[in-house]
């Protein structure tokens, strides 16, 4: 007995050992996770962060993708196309190199999970739930360092060439002495960090709650229609993945679509069609203005001020989809011009012509609508885009390359938020920045030289195919995140190669490796040109 409670004692002293060494080593990772937190990641800006964070999610899909066996064993994709795709996904620029049927249904579900991921709505929500959580990371930031028995200046000694400056203090004194009251200023923050949480909590639902009632809805119809159940069962495909894979495209504006020739298989399901449309355009050119409606009506009944708050400082907020009301007016109504305009000129053109055809007048309606909506910025097709007219072409590159949220917007709108801009001082820095960096346009121009150059060999073998024309729609394709693409075609080869099969994937399939690396290149700067809407400030074109 008395081994047995000599060893007894032992154990327990050896337990009580290894939980306190694991207590601590938590403790500790949990202060490595605060330090880089604190002095790496919230003192990069949000392009930094940003650009790691797709070249981060897109390295992971890639690799999650290559471990992941295809669906078929004849063929296997190379390792290049699938960070393609892995990059396509994450951006939601949905450029295809590869056939979608021949992914497998866990490839189809990783290629969801980064495109849900990667989508505008859920990275804005993220980014504001960051931001109200490091608003209220200050406090525990300094318990976890005192647990460790850290003084809670520890940040202080780290930053040698930090100083007190007189002049800012002497400032500082002078405001509060000419009566500037420090409670409303701490009541106005805390009402600012309140409505940001809020806001942030209001986007997640908003994503969550549309996306569900669009996968039931289009689950059901799958279920119920027959002719759109027998095309999912000709294919292999399993309903609920498609369902899923296809609603999150949907809203989060990437136009991935499982099967290999998109929606062209559904072009006579007006229904799907129709149960498609709304997400198209809430989660990408709309997701501004119904946000700001969803803002609005949730005060009519609660959480009044910070309903109040968030719609009377939109620009104070700092929220690029969180526009002003009368940003957000203009804003609906230039989207429903510029549907109206697509709409028009492609029923005009497109309604007799072989894209159509076997179509009756109701599903030529409801799918040109369809296109046109498509266009800005989802990039699901119901046409083979090499067969329709050039003037319609032409009209789909422009829309293309508009942002999202473009919109006409008088000047005297403009004022205000010009005026408190023209009042911020700029750094030299900051100056220099801004006279060397380009418009989008001319980096676009960049873009299509070098793939022009990387191509020569096929635009001299293959012009049919690999004309300027082609280029630049894959090219504005990607940078305007769509998706669209004219595809391959061996009968248009003058030199016909016996060996050629044609592919249902985009034209950039055929394209070498330095070309696909390229628009690579574009589809990251497209995810990523919020932040270079000004660039090409110091060009004066007289």
């Amino acid at each position: 007995m008395v081994v047995f409670s000599y060893v007894g004692k032992k154990l327990e002293q050896l337990c009580s050992g290894s939980r306190f060494l694991i207590s601590s080593s938590f403790r500790f990772i949990w202060f490595l996770i605060i330090c880089f937190y604190r002095y790496v990641v919230s003192r990069m800006n949000p392009f930094s962060i940003e650009v790691f964070y797709f070249l981060f999610v897109s390295c992971l899909g890639f690799l999650v993708l290559n471990a992941t066996d295809p669906r078929t064993t004849t063929f296997t994709p190379r390792k290049l196309d699938l960070f393609f795709t892995s990059v396509s996904a994450t951006t939601v620029s949905s450029m295809s190199v590869v056939e979608m049927e021949v992914f497998s249904n866990s490839q189809l579900i990783v290629m969801t999970i980064l495109m849900f991921i990667g989508g505008e709505v859920f990275t804005s929500m993220v980014g504001l739930l960051v931001r109200t959580s490091s608003r209220k990371k200050g406090g525990r930031v300094n318990d976890s360092m005192s647990d460790l028995g850290i003084p809670p200046n520890f940040h202080d000694h780290l930053e040698l060439g930090t100083i007190a400056n007189p002049e800012f203090e002497s400032s500082k004194s002078d405001i509060f002495d000419l009566g500037y009251d420090s409670d409303h200023v701490t009541n106005m923050e805390d009402l600012k960090y309140k409505s940001l949480k809020f806001l942030g909590l209001l986007v997640l639902g908003y994503l969550l709650l549309v996306q569900t009632l669009g996968f039931f809805s289009i689950y059901v119809y799958l279920n119920v229609i027959k002719s759109a159940k027998d095309v999912l069962k000709q294919k292999g495909l399993n309903t609920f993945t498609f369902s899923l894979f296809t609603i999150v495209s949907t809203f989060a504006s990437c136009g991935f679509i499982p099967t290999n020739e998109n929606m062209v298989v559904f072009s006579k399901n007006s229904g799907l069609l129709l149960l498609l449309i709304p997400q198209v355009l809430l989660g990408n050119n709309l997701y501004p203005s119904v946000l700001r409606f969803c803002v609005w009506s949730i005060g009519k009944f609660r959480k009044k001020e910070e309903t109040s708050y968030l719609l009377n400082n939109a620009h104070e907020i700092k929220f690029h989809h969180f526009l002003s009301h009368i940003h957000s007016s203009f804003l609906v109504g230039t989207v429903f011009v510029f549907l109206s305009v697509q709409f028009v000129l492609f029923c005009s053109v497109e309604w007799s012509s072989d894209s159509l055809a076997g179509m009756n007048n109701y599903q030529k309606f409801i799918g040109a609508l369809f296109q046109t909506i498509n266009t800005r910025h989802t990039g699901e097709t119901i046409v083979d885009l090499s067969t329709i007219a050039a003037a319609s072409l032409v009209l789909i590159v422009v829309m293309m390359y508009l942002p999202p949220y473009t919109s006409f917007l008088p000047l005297s709108a403009k004022q205000g938020g010009r005026r408190n801009s023209d009042q911020r001082k700029k750094k030299s820095k900051r100056i220099l920045l801004e006279n060397i960096i380009f418009s989008q346009l001319s980096y676009l121009i960049i873009f299509i030289i070098l793939i022009c150059l990387t191509e020569q060999g096929s635009i001299q073998d293959d012009p049919l195919n690999f004309n300027v024309l082609n280029i630049v729609v894959e090219v504005i394709s990607a940078y305007g995140n769509v998706g669209f693409s004219t595809g391959y075609s061996c009968a248009r080869q003058l030199k016909p190669d016996g060996s050629c099969e044609n592919k249902s994937y985009g034209f950039a399939g055929k394209w070498s490796d330095s070309g696909k690396l390229i628009l690579i290149l574009v589809m990251f700067f497209g995810r990523l040109k919020k932040y270079n809407m000004n660039g090409g400030k110091a060009w004066k074109l007289l």
